[in-house]
């Protein structure tokens, strides 16, 4: 059995690692989830058919790598992901950062699905309540019950994706049944157009976060082999079988609002799951947005926030980008976190695999079951180059701008340490002379 806050500040021993399958459900669950299904419905309702299956087959391929990369390097330290930030370039403040970044992602990802929630409520209430308030409503609720924890929504969050699975199967079966393939490739999107290049950027996006919370996992797992695979199972049951089937439904009914396709397809019982699923996702964004920033706070400050207090403001302002209107800004959404959060994992793969800055302290420690007794506090090369690749990524217009923003910040990393190393040099012969 994983639990994710357990050793949270310790390597996992060997004797606690677990199963491959216990690993991977957990893992794959991150991506069989409403979300990606959303992100599905939005290439298929924008993009051609080989169009769209091209920028999940590139942005997977990028997933793919980076999260295979750090998750391997949780396996082999037994360190979480945040733990792993403080030896591969970021040091301890650095790490504190990333955890915020991490906070405010899930909380856009909170307002996200609130919206979607409250759409589904409104529409089963034949459009009475009106969106602003029934996502006031919505958002306001699921705040109290995870901040006080109330136990019947982790009830409701474990048959929820069984629940999902199932209605999306039946889904498919009921949409894509008397279309065969090639009625659907020549069917034109009906949405605003999308690129290859935006739509791998937003397949990066939509997945990204789990990449970077990998280490988290598979610090359980027992060896690389194990690592490979829980990739390779995420990625088939997420981005091809959970995004392929939403992208093929999309474009056969022409839609990519969720809430219309599950009430068209399954009618009340489709709506009933979305909020189901909602309830879980947003269980998880709540609970982990409150907890990072917590965290975050405590790490630069030394004072301890409450954190059934700090989980009502995150639920307040997750509920006011509902009511604003984040669920029209989906794509951007997406496509900034497909460029804020690619930098941050290739510097630490570039820093642990490459420069390897802390590997002999890491190696030396891990021999004894111990975290490094000498922790960095701040890596302003790691700070300033994610800042920089991620800038890259969102200004320049040329190429995939995902690649160019994990490209671009692992270059800079790269050459700001090597600048640094050898300013250095000179600085200890003087000392010895």
């Amino acid at each position: 059995m994983i639990k994710i806050e357990d050793y949270p500040l310790t390597r996992v021993p060997q004797d606690k690692r677990v199963s491959f399958l216990s690993v991977a459900i957990v893992h794959m669950g991150m991506l069989t989830a409403l979300d990606q299904f959303m992100l599905g419905a939005v290439l298929g309702n924008s993009m051609t058919l080989i169009d769209a299956f091209t920028a999940i087959f590139v942005g997977s391929l990028i997933f793919g790598v980076v999260t295979y990369g750090l998750g391997l390097a949780g396996m082999r330290e037994g360190i979480s992901g945040s733990l792993l930030a403080r030896w591969c370039g970021f040091g301890r403040l650095g790490s504190v950062l990333i955890g915020v970044v991490v906070a405010i992602s899930l909380l856009g990802w909170f307002g996200i699905q609130n919206a979607i929630f409250a759409k589904s409520l409104d529409f089963a209430l034949g459009n009475k309540l009106g969106f602003g308030l029934a996502a006031g409503l919505s958002g306001t609720l699921l705040t109290i019950l995870v901040a006080f924890g109330f136990k019947a929504l982790r009830i409701a969050a474990r048959i929820a994706v069984p629940m999902f699975i199932m209605l999306v199967a039946f889904i498919s079966v009921t949409a894509l049944s008397g279309h065969n393939l090639q009625e659907i490739i020549q069917l034109a999107p009906p949405g605003e157009p999308l690129t290859i290049s935006a739509g791998i950027t937003i397949v990066v996006g939509g997945a990204i976060v789990a990449s970077l919370m990998t280490p988290d996992l598979t610090r359980y797992s027992k060896n690389g082999k194990h690592v490979l695979g829980v990739t390779l199972f995420t990625i088939i049951a997420g981005e091809f079988v959970v995004n392929g089937l939403a992208i093929l439904i999309a474009k056969t009914l022409g839609t990519a609002d969720v809430v219309t396709i599950m009430s068209q397809a399954a009618g009340g019982a489709g709506l009933l799951v979305v909020v189901f699923s909602t309830l879980r996702v947003n269980d998880l964004n709540l609970y982990s947005s409150s907890l990072g920033i917590v965290n975050a706070v405590e790490g630069i400050t030394g004072k301890k926030l409450k954190y059934t207090y700090t989980t009502l403001v995150i639920g307040i302002l997750g509920t006011t980008l509902s009511v604003l209107g984040i669920l029209d800004r989906f794509v951007d959404f997406l496509t900034v976190l497909g460029v804020v959060f690619p930098p941050i994992i290739g510097i630490m793969l570039v820093d642990y695999y490459l420069l390897r800055s802390h590997r002999k302290i890491l190696d030396e420690s891990r021999r004894t079951g111990q975290l490094p007794s000498e922790t960095p506090t701040i890596g302003w090369a790691a700070i300033v180059a994610s800042i920089a690749g991620g800038a890259v990524g969102q200004a320049t217009e040329w190429g995939v701008p995902t690649i160019n923003s994990l490209v671009a910040a692992s270059l800079l990393y790269w050459v700001l340490k090597l600048a640094f190393s050898r300013a250095q040099k000179p600085l200890a012969s003087q000392k010895s002379l």
